[in-house]
């Protein structure tokens, strides 16, 4: 258990753990310093961050939403599969919950881009402090520090994982050591803890908190993380490391900053850094940066997981995923995803310049994401725990009242930069529905032209075709309809192999499945012409390796084969051309996009793990 929590030290908290970084801040800075170093101001701001984060992070997500999981995952899609599966008989709500959750990705790859920014920006601003002779280079020294980041993604997180966890133990003692310093020295700031203050703050000055609340989120910035990484570590290492380190240690850090700035007002233009005495301010700038690249790396990393999750949901692109460890399945590296999001991160680097600016831009990704994961915890929650109206209606309005304020809050903030985040969700809600759409059209097309499977076969029964030795697998979605590669071959070739394999691929909505459900055999009807279907179930986090799921299917007794067969084997990939018409399926721009989409897409061959030398692509145009 020990061991498990300080790794999720090292992964899931690093966004959360840095916000201290920059919030406070961010709240007496906005507007023009609108929230006064006075007692009131600053009592009333650290009961907003405290209560929101217990509210937010320790009651939302660790005690309600991690119970929500699908198959021990947890995340935005994971919970969309989830809900989709508990709705799964009634088709229009669980179309309209693959909507949600794709609105819930879209607000996280605008906080994969910014997070990376503001969190590398704000720890080298600390030079600002340290060494003012050097400011001028907070920019470059940033932007190579963000170079770096992304140049590493391909060798994975493994190697340097080990370090991560003793890091951040190191990181939220600081924190804690630095707020400690100034809440011995002035104790009476604990008073900020009590909700009242927060309350009176908002009924006497609800022009100056609305503002504030646009900033305060940043304190909840990574609360999705605990969630979307519950996978990999499980509820207990991450709520025993939450309680005992990381919230104690926020809490303090901020408490003492409130301290410092109602005492010292003018250190309100950085007060994180202005906490540290003199000598340990390099030293802290240093630490500071490999926590915030910690922060980043786990961004980027969940930026992986989800793009492949949502590849096999339907609604991206084929994408290649190359597997960076051979233990751990969820160290992925996507080079298009990565490649994008450094594109994103430097551009809004160079564009913002400061976490001051930037922060303008941050809150409303994720103040949206809060309220997408909130409104599917409210669906899933009556047919999954059976729970009385009155508790939804609670949370309804605990959670979702919070968090539609946190979002107007940040609506203010759209002319001054929120309309970055907003652009990125609406392009990728775009790029998942036009492809979803023009995937559907496509495979009604192709089904018209690979016609029935039955009749194919006895098609090719009658004409007794010469058969040659060996293995030819042929993947295909379905069992119904005849692989386009199968009919060009038969059409061109004039002879069949001796045992043709038809392989179905699909993904469960479930992250993992167990071998004894993954694989369904069919012999078609005929058990003397060696032309079989096979169908494959992976987990939406499993990656589809059909060679090695063949091999697995011998061994489990599915196939009537022997896995050493599959050593010589052919694979023939059904492609051909997507050529557009004059229809009115689609406007004739989301077509084009759809068709660019799917010139990048990844090649099916590496998809699904073929062997580049015995793999045959064939078939015919499509339409759309």
């Amino acid at each position: 258990m020990a061991a498990a929590a300080l790794a999720a030290l090292g992964v899931v908290f690093g966004d959360i753990g840095t916000s201290p970084l920059y919030a406070l801040k961010t709240v007496f800075l906005l507007d023009g310093g609108a929230v006064r170093p006075e007692q009131d101001d600053v009592y009333g701001v650290v009961s907003l961050m405290f209560w929101s984060i217990t509210i937010i992070v320790s009651i939302k997500y660790l005690a309600i939403l991690m119970r929500a999981d699908n198959d021990g995952e947890g995340g935005v899609m994971a919970l969309a599969a989830l809900a989709q599966r508990l709705y799964a008989n009634k088709a229009a709500r669980a179309g309209a919950l693959l909507v949600i959750g794709i609105v819930g990705v879209a607000l996280f790859y605008g906080d994969s881009i910014i997070t990376p920014a503001i969190s590398v920006l704000s720890a080298v601003e600390g030079l600002h402090v340290t060494v003012p002779a050097i400011t001028h280079l907070v920019i470059p020294i940033a932007a190579v520090i963000l170079i770096a980041l992304f140049v590493v993604q391909r060798f994975g997180t493994g190697s340097v994982g080990v370090l991560f966890g003793p890091v951040m133990v190191l990181w939220f003692v600081a924190l804690a050591g630095a707020g400690l310093t100034m809440v011995v020295q002035y104790p009476a700031v604990l008073l900020g803890l009590s909700p009242t203050y927060a309350v009176v703050f908002m009924i006497a000055h609800p022009g100056v908190s609305f503002i504030a609340l646009g900033a305060v989120v940043l304190t909840i910035t990574g609360a999705e993380a605990l969630y979307a990484d519950m996978g990999h570590f499980g509820r207990s290492p991450i709520r025993r490391a939450w309680f005992f380190l990381v919230f104690p240690a926020l809490t303090i850090n901020y408490l003492g900053q409130a301290a410092l700035i109602l005492h010292h007002p003018a250190a309100r233009i950085n007060p994180f850094f202005l906490l540290i005495p003199e000598w340990g301010r390099l030293p802290m700038v240093i630490l500071a940066t490999a926590a915030t690249v910690i922060a980043s790396q786990a961004v980027i990393s969940g930026a992986f997981s989800l793009s492949r999750q949502a590849v096999h949901l339907g609604v991206l692109p084929p994408l290649t995923v190359r597997q960076t460890s051979q233990r751990e399945g969820g160290q992925i590296y996507l080079p298009a995803v990565n490649f994008l999001l450094f594109i994103g991160v430097i551009a809004v680097t160079l564009a913002f310049g400061s976490s001051d600016r930037l922060s303008t831009a941050y809150g409303i990704s994720v103040t949206g994401a809060l309220v997408v994961d909130t409104l599917l915890l409210l669906l899933v929650a009556r047919p999954l725990w059976h729970w009385a109206p009155w508790k939804i209606v609670i949370c309804a309005v605990a959670f979702g009242g919070l968090e539609l304020t946190f979002l107007a809050g940040n609506l203010s903030k759209i002319l001054n930069g929120g309309w970055v985040p907003l652009l990125i969700a609406a392009l990728v809600i775009l790029v998942m529905t036009t492809w979803r759409r023009g995937r559907q059209l496509v495979q009604s097309d192709r089904r018209r032209k690979e016609g029935s499977l039955a009749r194919f076969i006895e098609d090719v029964r009658a004409q007794n075709l010469p058969r040659v030795p060996g293995i030819a697998i042929f993947p295909h979605p379905n069992k119904d309809t005849t692989p386009l590669a199968l009919r060009a071959n038969v059409k061109h070739n004039h002879v069949l192999h001796e045992h043709v394999i038809i392989v179905s691929v699909s993904t469960a909505q479930v992250p993992h499945v167990p071998t004894s459900e993954a694989f369904s055999y069919d012999d078609l009807g005929y058990a003397d012409d060696g032309i079989e279907h096979l169908s494959i179930r992976f987990g939406f986090s499993d990656k589809p390796d059909i060679p090695k799921a063949l091999r697995s299917a011998c061994r489990a007794g599915v196939l009537p084969l022997n896995a050493g067969d599959f050593t010589h084997a052919s694979y023939f990939i059904s492609r051909g051309a997507i050529r557009t018409t004059r229809t009115n399926s689609m406007v004739p721009w989301r077509r084009s996009l759809f068709v660019a989409i799917a010139h990048n897409a990844a090649n099916p061959a590496a998809r699904f793990g073929l062997p580049a030398l015995r793999t045959v692509t064939m078939g015919s145009d499509v339409e759309i």
